[in-house]
């Protein structure tokens, strides 16, 4: 049975000029066209390949050696390509994009950024992704007190805190009081596990202790400034989503780093943005 969403072996049953039509083996019937583009040189009837069953723009069933980021039921962080009056869409490594639907997202997504989505099927028998994720995750996590995790914040309630899908897998939430303004849905981060619930989800919290962190933020910015002939065109204005892309840290973390290395005359802040001294 050649089933969408996944990747299968399959057979090649003919191939014609438009490409080569691929069966399970058992029923010749049921089978699925592999574009010309894609077929081998030397390829013949009998031959078996490894391919990704999906609908192309026509929604007909096609077949593909492209490997997909995301299979159906999975899981994955994936780039907005698009956004378009219809939802947005994903780059999941196909040669068309993936609809993510305005009323599977949960929150206005923008494009370039990553979201965590999970793959499903709709009433229409075509993939899509969904960002509502949260009865699809699992509680029982391998984790105890603790221990430090990684993660995708999926969705953001002001009155509980950040969701966050625990190796894309298990339940967790940091509280709205241990939440930093600048943690933003789609952003991967590494907490530690504070409270195990009776229910098995885990409750995060990613801050260290600030002291902890500011040698090793101010070390990553100075390395940052030798490789930049001295400057850095970010400061307090820099958008919370550009600090982490290119320092690897929350716009607080920058922050106290930079304090730091203000305070031990290290760099100089101008209107430009960041200069180390004695450049």
């Amino acid at each position: 049975m050649i089933e969408i969403g996944k990747v299968q072996t399959l057979t090649i049953e003919r191939i014609t000029p438009i490409g080569a039509y691929l069966s399970d083996g058992f029923d010749t019937t049921d089978v699925v066209l592999l574009p010309e583009k894609e077929v081998l040189k030397n390829s013949k009837a009998g031959d078996q390949l490894d391919v990704f069953i999906y609908r192309d723009s026509k929604d007909r069933l096609i077949s593909t050696t492209r490997e997909p980021k995301i299979q159906l039921g999975e899981f994955a962080a994936l780039k907005v390509a698009d956004v378009t009056k219809v939802g947005a869409f994903l780059d999941w490594g196909l040669e068309k994009d993936l609809l993510l639907p305005y009323n599977e997202q949960t929150v206005k997504v923008q494009k370039g950024r990553d979201y965590l989505v999970n793959l499903y099927t709709d009433k229409s028998d075509r993939l899509c992704a969904t960002m509502k994720i949260y009865p699809l995750l699992k509680v029982g996590a391998p984790y105890k007190l603790g221990d430090w995790i990684e993660g995708y914040v999926y969705q953001i309630n002001p009155e509980i805190g950040a969701f966050v899908a625990i190796d894309n897998l298990y339940h967790g939430l940091i509280l709205i009081k241990d939440a930093n303004s600048d943690i933003h849905c789609g952003e991967k981060i590494h907490a530690r596990v504070s409270e195990i619930r009776n229910d098995g989800k885990l409750v995060l919290s990613p801050n260290k202790k600030a002291y902890k962190e500011i040698p090793k933020d101010a070390v990553v910015i100075l390395t940052k400034l030798n490789e930049s002939q001295g400057f850095l065109p970010y400061n307090d204005k820099t958008e919370a989503f550009v600090i982490k892309k290119e320092f690897d840290m929350s716009k607080s973390s920058f922050k106290r780093a930079v304090g730091k290395l203000l305070k031990e005359k290290k760099i100089r802040i101008t209107e430009r943005g960041i200069e180390k001294n004695g450049k």
